[in-house]
């Protein structure tokens, strides 16, 4: 008997016997909601060059790349274990000694042009470490399934960015008072190859353009950015939709208006502005874009289906994160949600990095177990249990991450 891969919810359909499969009890099984379905593991396949072999390939055209949990157990994202999400495919023939940046728009006081080597030596380089996930991360679990890569839980990264801040920049240019937002192009190349069509082009609320984090980064873990993640120069914008740290970016427009650009319209990177039915319909109209990503954490050790020896005690380790706000606090169950266990979450290295969390767990008595992981951020905002609203998207699903554990 086979164990599901595609587990939709925490409340739907059971596919298959615990007991039947595991040869063992569910402990706390009286926790457990009657329509549970089984944790699974998927396939992994081959993957583009330098990347760690255990990545799962969801896309090769565009490239689509998740990084399972285990693997993000690194407190800095290595290049190797970082997702991937392109919308296009990656740029032909770059020569960074001679890669422009064009700044315009209606709000611009002036056009510029940079080179990165003006970049590099007329303002001044930060460092931070900043939080990156696709706002599509979790999509599988939602039921209907939507459309778009069905990103399991992996679709997150958080590495140290080099470059200088986008405000800095965009000042030296002048803002004119009307700005209200900065749409960035990129020289990725539509899939059609027709070269008037941009992949994306998305943007950001001036405020958040002007942020000091949000920079124009040469460097990722103070290495030149590889090339499937925008070399030579990116648009990092963390704690938002990964869909606004454009790549291969050679050109920002400083805008009198909401950014107009590809995937800023639609069912794009928006959801309802009011809760709708599984599977309804919603005008254009009644769409809001995504901003600030909601709360959300990982476990990162052990890997899902480990199997432990009874009465050991297990070392239990993951992330946090919550947008544009911080994490206050960290849980964990292993009762199916029926108590928590308080986790020590260490500060962020800086604002819109991800949070190191980690605790110590005994389990009753030999059996099946499931770990639940649920933070909490500035505002009180926790993860929910179980899926969160349907959209059209399948997008900002933050239901709280678990992995399966055998004792004994």
């Amino acid at each position: 008997m086979k164990i599901s891969n595609n587990r939709r919810s925490f409340i739907q359909k059971s596919i298959i016997s615990i007991a039947t499969v595991l040869g063992s009890d569910v402990v706390f099984a009286k926790n457990l909601p009657k329509e549970e379905e089984i944790l699974g593991e998927k396939a992994f396949i081959d993957l583009p060059q330098g990347k760690n072999k255990d990545l799962m390939l969801l896309n090769d055209r565009p490239w689509n790349v998740e990084t399972p949990p285990h693997l993000l157990d690194d407190e800095i994202t290595p290049a190797d274990k970082m997702f991937v999400r392109n919308n296009g495919n990656l740029p032909e023939n770059i020569d960074a000694t001679k890669w422009e940046l064009v700044i315009d728009g209606e709000s611009a006081k002036t056009r510029k042009v940079f080179t990165l080597n003006d970049l590099k030596t007329k303002f001044k380089a930060y460092t931070y470490q900043l939080t990156l996930e696709c706002a599509g991360n979790g999509r599988y679990g939602f039921s209907p399934q939507t459309s778009g890569n069905q990103w399991q839980d992996g679709a997150v990264s958080c590495a140290e960015w080099t470059g200088v801040r986008l405000r800095d920049v965009l000042e030296s240019v002048g803002i004119n008072a009307d700005a209200v937002y900065v749409g960035y192009y990129g020289k990725d190349i539509h899939l059609s190859g027709d070269a008037s069509k941009s992949p994306i082009s998305r943007g950001v609320p001036m405020k958040k353009a002007l942020e000091d984090e949000t920079l124009l980064a040469w460097a990722m873990n103070g290495k030149d950015i590889p090339v499937m993640h925008g070399f030579p120069l990116r648009l990092v914008v963390g704690g938002w939709p990964a869909s606004v740290s454009g790549k291969w970016l050679n050109r920002i427009s400083i805008r009198n208006k909401v950014h107009d650009g590809e995937k800023m319209s639609g069912h794009s990177y928006r959801v309802p502005a009011y809760p709708i039915e599984a599977g309804g319909k919603i005008a254009d109209s009644d769409l809001k874009i995504i901003e600030s990503m909601p709360i959300k954490s990982v476990i990162t050790y052990p890997k899902s289906g480990a199997i432990l020896e009874e009465g050991r005690t297990l070392d239990l380790r993951g992330h946090a994160w919550a947008g544009d706000f911080e994490v206050k606090n960290m849980e964990i169950s292993i009762d199916f949600g029926a108590t928590w266990i308080k986790c020590d979450l260490r500060k962020p290295k800086n604002r819109l990095a991800w949070q190191r969390w980690s605790t110590k767990v005994n389990f009753p008595k030999k059996g099946y177990y499931e770990i639940w992981a649920k933070a909490t951020d500035a505002n009180g905002i926790g993860q929910p249990m179980i899926i969160p609203a349907w959209n059209p998207g399948g997008y900002l699903n933050n239901s709280c991450h678990r992995i399966a554990v055998k004792i004994g």
